[in-house]
């Protein structure tokens, strides 16, 4: 995996990138930068080790806990979702399936619609951030948006999709989603350095995200106080690492479930990629990709499993990642494609 320092250097400076970004071969880690700060104010400078939000990057940790509980039995992919919503939320359709969730495709309507107009500077939460610690807490913001689309109907980019399921874990599991996730994904890959961090009360070692590219606004008036089955967990470049290998190993899911998770389900032109169950693909290699975007983070890792390679990029910034993702996507591309694989 080749990437040009000039062309690096460039795309730093072009957001003034403040973040980590790491290219890890098996147990060798072959690049790392570390730019801007951890903490503004402070001018506390960023570190390899530092603990930054991935936004919806982790939204693969809310699939595999539902996998984990699929793959006990407790909860089936075509089960419907109606019977474990009861009353709540009746404007979903009765059709839905935790597959048709997990896989983008029920048709609900969003309470965050990316594909209206958003800036990094907006409020977007109808109820006090501070109150949104559980799933279930999300009922609120969840209800009151109509089905747009028959479910299994088309593919459709859906937060409030992946955080009904976060309500369905903590209802089955009879835990806060953050520690059914905990027992289920996190501690089974061994990622001691990743969870989900209160934005107002976050230790040291975590970077606070900024919303703009200068300046000290921090986003805790911006998103839920802790993250949630849509998104929000903070980890490190090395944590990502070791999940990814983890995963692929069978250490989380079995390698049937892997498999499952992983195979192409939709192509989105639109974002250059395919999707799987809770996994984007690269659009024509076998590499597997998570991002996240949202009021100071912009994140992307991807791995290329032949190689035991990964590729992240973790930005304390709205904006800042970009230039760097796109650079490290660009390297990915380039890569000969292997006889075999697509």
């Amino acid at each position: 995996m080749h990437i040009e320092a000039r062309t690096l250097d460039e795309a730093v400076a072009r957001n003034a990138f403040t973040g980590v970004a790491t290219v890890d071969v098996g147990e060798r880690r072959t690049l790392e930068r570390c730019e801007g700060f951890l903490h503004r104010g402070l001018r506390v400078p960023m570190t390899a080790d530092t603990r930054i939000a991935i936004a919806s990057g982790s939204k693969a940790f809310t699939a595999l806990a539902v996998m984990r509980l699929v793959e006990d039995g407790t909860i089936g992919l075509g089960q419907r979702v109606r019977g474990l919503l009861g009353d709540d939320l009746p404007l979903i359709a009765d059709a839905v399936t935790i597959e048709h969730l997990l896989t983008h495709t029920s048709g609900i309507g969003d309470y965050l619609d990316e594909s209206a107009d958003w800036e990094a500077t907006d409020f977007v939460l109808t109820v006090p951030v501070h109150m949104l610690t559980t799933a279930e807490a999300f009922l609120p913001l969840l209800g009151g948006h109509p089905q747009q689309a028959a479910p299994g109907e088309r593919f459709a980019y859906c937060n409030g999709g992946y955080m009904v399921l976060a309500v369905l874990l903590e209802r089955v599991t009879r835990m806060t989603y953050h520690d059914a996730v905990r027992r289920l994904v996190v501690d089974p890959a061994g990622l001691e350095r990743t969870g989900f961090l209160p934005l107002n009360d976050l230790p040291g070692d975590a970077a606070p995200g900024y919303v703009l590219d200068e300046g000290d606004l921090v986003n805790t008036l911006h998103l839920p106080v802790l993250g949630n089955g849509d998104g929000g967990a903070f980890t490190t470049a090395a944590d990502l690492h070791r999940f990814w290998c983890a995963f692929l190993d069978g250490r989380i899911v079995t390698r049937d479930t892997v498999a499952e998770m992983i195979r192409p389900r939709h192509d989105v032109p639109g974002e250059g990629l395919r999707y799987g169950m809770g996994f984007w693909l690269h659009a024509v290699h076998p590499a597997l990709v998570l991002e996240g975007y949202d009021a100071g983070a912009s994140f992307r890792s991807t791995h290329i499993p032949g190689t035991r390679t990964t590729l992240s990029v973790l930005g304390n910034s709205t904006e800042g990642a970009w230039p760097v993702i796109r650079t490290f996507a660009a390297a990915v591309d380039a890569e000969p494609r292997r006889p075999g694989n697509s």
